[in-house]
C-alpha cells in the first residue's frame, strides 16, 4: 500500500509538472501560477521534508526551471537577421541553459545523497593489512613537514603493520645536479635537512632521479620501493588523527573491490576569501559543500572520487591501473575515473580525520584553483566521461558534473557583461517585456535560490557560491581557454604553503576586479539617466539594472575579497583540555593546556611565585601524548602571563630542538578529530533565503567601503614610496 501512494504522488508530481510547463498562458496568469507553485515550496521547505515529500519540493521546484526554460526557447531569442543581438543574445541563452544543465546534474547527484556510512568494522590485530603512509613533497619548510610526520607517526596502528614515507620531489638527483648553481644547493640542503629529519622520526625517505609526471609519479615511486597491501596519502600539510586508519582501513574486509576510502578535506585556517570577509568563525567554509553534501551524493552511485590526500587506497587495484594517472594535472580525479571504469568501487566517510593548511594568499588560492579547473578540464578532454567505457550511467553523469562544472567562468562572464550590452550600446538581447521578466525570470531565480537552499542550506548560505564563482572567474577563464588550445600545455604547480600576510595590502591580482567594479558603477549612473531620459522603457530599463545592480553586490563584495588582511599566523587556536606540568629552575608546577595552535599555546598555571614566568623566560612543558611521542618534555618561552589568583594564565611560544619535540605539538593539535567535526557542527545552520540575502547585501556594502579604503591607502602609500625614492 505504501508503495502504491508513493507511486501515485509521484504520478501527480508529473502530471502537474508537464501541464504547468507547456501550458500556453499570459504574463499575469504565469504569475500568479508561479506564486502559487513557490507558496507551496516554501511551505514545503519550511517543514524540512524527507524522504518522498522532500522529492515533491524538488519537483515542484524544476518545474518552475522548466517552464522558464520552455519560455525562454520560445519566446525571447532575438531575430537571427539581427546579428548584433542575435549573437550574444544566444550566448546569453546557452550559458542559462548550461546553468540548468548544471542544476539537474546536481540534483540528479544530491537530490538523496547517502546517509553517513556506519563505523568501520573492527579487526582483529592479526589480520590488519600493512599499510604505506604516503607524505608528497616538493618544497615545503621541513618544519611544517615535520607536524605532518609526527602526526602520521602517531597514527594508533601496530607500530609493525605501518610504514610512514617522505616522498621528496625537491631533492631528486635531477635538482641536485642542475646548471642552475643556486637551484642545485638548495636542492642538496634540502635533501640533507629532510634525511636528517626523517632518520630523527624513524621514517623512511625517498628522492628519486627525475622529476617526471608531478605528483603522480612521485607517488608511483613510493608505489616501486613499497609493499604494504593499502597506501594511505596525506600532502604535505594534511596532519591525520590518531583514528583515521582506525576508521577507514576495516571498510576494505567488507568489499575485495573496494579501491578507495575517501575521508573529507578540513582546514584549520580560513582560505583568503573566508579571511579577509571575517566569515571563517560563523560561516560553513566554501569546501563543505562537497565534502557535506557532494561527495554524499556521489558516493550513494558509486562515484566518490580521489581527492589527493586524506585517502586509503588499496594497492592491487592501483598494480591493475599501472600506478596513479599522469595524463591530467589532477590525478586523483583521473585515477578515481580509471578504476572506476575498471568495476573498482569505492566510499567516502564523512568525517574529518586530517587537519590540513588552505592557501594564505589569494594570489596562492586562484593558482590552486586554476590547476583543478585545468586539470578537469583535461579529464574532459582526454577521457570524456560521458562516453567513458566500463562506467555505469549513473557514474558518467557523476563524472559529468564533476568536470563540467569547471566551466563555470564562461557563463559568469557572460551574466556580467549581458546588462552592460543593454545600458551601454542598446542591443536588445533578451526580446521581453518587464512584466514578462518578472513572471518567468524572477521566479525562476527565487525557485533556483529555494531548491538549491532546500539541498545545500547548512553548507552553503545564499549567494556565496555566486561570489566564490566570480572571484574565480575573472582568472580561471583565460586558464580554462588554454586547456581549450593546448590541453597539453598546463603543469603541475604546487600550491604554496606556510605563507602569511604581514600587512594590510590590495591582492597582486586586485586591478581587474576594480576594474569591473567601476564598469558597473558606471553602468548603475546610466541606468538612472535612462530612467530619467526614457520613461517609455522603463520596465526594461529597471530589469536590465536591477541586474546590474546585482552584479554590482557582487564586484562590490570581491572588492573586500582582494583587500588582504593582515594575518601572521599559518593556523588557527584549537580549544583543548590537557593536563601538564610546567618546569622553571627545575620546579615543576601543575597546568593545564587550554589552546595550542601550531606555533604556540595558551597555558594556565596553578602557582602564586608569578615572579618565576616573567617575560621572555624559558621553561618546559611536559603532558602525557599518544603513540610514539610518548611523554616528553617541550622547551617554551614565556611570551605573556596574567594572574588570576592563584592561577597564572600565561601564553608561551614552543621552542622545538629535535624530531621529538614536532611529535608532542602534533600530538596535542591533531590527535584527537572529534573536534574537528564539533567546528564544523558549530557553523552549520540554514539561515534560509530571504534571511541570507539581506545578510549577504550587508556584508557586500560593508566589504565595498572596506575595498575602496584598501584601494585609497595603496595608492597614496605608492605616492608615499615614489616621493622617498625621488628624494
Amino acid at each position: 500500500m505504501r508503495l502504491f501512494v508513493i507511486f501515485l504522488i509521484w504520478v501527480m508530481c508529473a502530471t502537474v509538472m508537464v501541464f504547468f510547463i507547456f501550458l500556453p498562458i499570459d504574463a499575469r496568469t504565469q504569475l500568479v501560477t508561479t506564486f502559487i507553485v513557490l507558496l507551496g515550496v516554501i511551505v514545503l521547505k519550511y517543514f524540512q521534508p524527507k524522504g518522498s515529500m522532500r522529492m515533491v519540493l524538488l519537483a515542484l521546484g524544476t518545474s518552475i526551471v522548466l517552464r522558464y526554460v520552455y519560455w525562454r526557447t520560445t519566446s525571447t531569442l532575438p531575430p537571427v537577421n539581427q546579428p548584433m543581438n542575435f549573437v550574444p543574445g544566444l550566448l546569453l541563452y546557452l550559458a542559462e541553459m548550461f546553468s540548468v544543465c548544471m542544476l539537474f546534474l546536481s540534483l540528479f547527484v544530491v537530490s538523496r545523497p547517502l546517509a553517513p556510512r556506519p563505523p568501520s568494522p573492527g579487526l582483529d590485530e592479526q589480520t590488519l593489512p600493512t599499510v604505506d603512509i604516503f607524505i608528497p613533497t616538493y618544497n615545503e619548510d621541513a618544519m611544517l613537514l615535520a607536524h605532518t610526520i609526527a602526526a602520521a607517526c602517531n597514527i594508533d596502528y601496530p607500530e609493525e603493520k605501518f610504514t610512514v614515507w617522505l616522498l621528496d620531489d625537491g631533492g631528486t638527483e635531477q635538482k641536485r645536479g642542475s646548471m642552475n648553481l643556486l637551484e642545485a644547493k638548495t636542492a642538496e640542503k634540502r635533501y640533507a635537512e629532510l634525511q636528517l629529519l626523517c632518520q630523527q622520526l624513524g621514517i623512511k625517505y625517498l628522492a628519486r632521479e627525475k622529476n617526471e609526471h608531478a605528483k603522480a609519479g612521485n607517488l608511483n615511486n613510493g608505489l616501486a620501493h613499497s609493499t604494504g597491501e593499502l597506501v594511505a596519502v596525506f600532502d604535505a600539510d594534511h596532519a591525520p588523527a590518531r583514528d583515521f586508519l582506525k576508521e577507514t582501513v576495516g571498510h576494505f574486509s567488507t568489499d575485495p573491490r573496494l579501491f578507495l576510502v575517501q575521508t573529507p578535506h578540513f582546514f584549520i585556517n580560513p582560505d583568503p576569501i573566508e579571511r579577509n570577509l571575517k566569515t571563517f568563525q560563523h560561516m560553513p567554509s566554501e569546501n563543505e559543500m562537497f565534502y557535506g553534501i557532494i561527495q554524499r551524493g556521489l558516493d550513494k552511485w558509486n562515484a566518490a572520487f580521489f581527492c589527493g590526500s586524506a585517502a586509503l587506497l588499496r594497492r592491487e587495484a592501483l598494480t591493475e591501473s599501472e600506478g596513479f594517472s599522469g595524463l591530467s594535472i589532477t590525478e586523483d580525479c583521473e585515477t578515481a575515473l580509471e578504476l572506476h571504469s575498471r568495476g573498482w568501487n569505492s566510499i567516502y566517510i564523512d568525517t574529518p580525520l586530517i587537519a590540513g593548511l588552505q592557501p594564505e594568499t589569494f594570489a596562492s588560492f586562484i593558482g590552486q584553483r586554476s590547476r583543478w579547473a585545468q586539470g578537469m578540464m583535461q579529464i574532459m578532454r582526454f577521457q570524456f566521461p560521458l562516453f567513458k567505457r566500463g562506467l555505469s550511467f549513473a557514474q558518467r553523469l557523476c563524472y559529468l558534473s564533476s568536470t563540467m562544472f569547471w566551466l563555470f567562468p564562461f557563463p559568469r562572464f557572460i551574466f556580467l557583461l549581458s546588462p552592460l550590452l543593454y545600458l551601454f550600446f542598446d542591443l536588445q538581447i533578451f526580446t521581453a517585456s518587464g512584466g514578462e521578466f518578472m513572471a518567468y525570470t524572477v521566479s525562476y531565480m527565487v525557485a533556483n535560490l529555494l531548491i538549491q537552499n532546500s539541498l545545500y542550506g547548512s553548507f552553503r548560505w545564499p549567494w556565496i557560491s555566486e561570489l566564490y564563482e566570480y572571484v574565480q572567474s575573472i582568472h580561471l577563464l583565460p586558464a580554462v581557454v588554454s586547456v581549450a588550445v593546448n590541453p597539453t600545455k598546463p603543469t603541475f604547480k604546487v600550491t604554496a604553503k606556510d605563507e602569511s600576510v604581514s600587512q594590510n595590502r590590495l591582492s597582486e591580482i586586485s586591478r581587474p576586479f576594480f576594474v569591473i567594479f567601476f564598469v558597473l558603477l558606471i553602468a548603475f549612473g546610466v541606468t538612472i539617466y535612462r530612467l530619467y531620459t526614457e520613461p517609455f522603457k522603463v520596465d526594461i530599463t529597471l530589469v536590465v539594472g536591477g541586474w546590474n545592480l546585482l552584479n554590482l553586490l557582487l564586484a562590490g563584495c570581491a572588492l573586500g575579497v582582494v583587500s588582504e588582511r593582515r594575518e601572521r599566523q599559518t593556523s588557527r587556536r584549537v580549544k583543548v583540555k590537557r593536563r601538564a606540568e610546567v618546569e622553571v629552575d627545575g620546579r615543576w608546577y601543575p597546568a593545564m593546556i587550554r589552546d595550542v595552535s601550531l606555533r604556540d599555546s595558551g597555558i594556565q598555571i596553578f602557582t602564586k611565585d608569578t615572579a618565576k614566568f616573567p617575560l621572555g623566560a624559558h621553561a618546559n612543558l611536559r603532558f602525557e601524548a599518544h603513540g610514539r611521542a610518548g611523554k616528553g618534555e617541550l622547551p617554551i618561552e614565556i611570551t605573556r602571563s596574567r594572574a588570576d589568583g592563584e592561577i597564572l594564565d600565561v601564553g608561551c611560544r614552543f621552542m622545538p630542538e629535535d624530531a621529538g619535540h614536532h611529535g608532542l605539538v602534533a600530538d596535542l593539535i591533531f590527535a584527537n578529530s572529534d573536534q574537528w567535526k564539533l567546528f564544523q557542527n558549530s557553523r552549520r545552520h540554514n539561515p534560509g533565503v530571504l534571511r541570507g540575502t539581506l545578510w549577504f547585501i550587508r556584508l557586500s556594502l560593508i566589504q565595498t567601503v572596506r575595498g575602496l579604503q584598501y584601494l585609497l591607502f595603496h595608492r597614496q602609500s605608492a605616492q608615499d614610496s615614489k616621493t622617498s625614492r625621488d628624494g
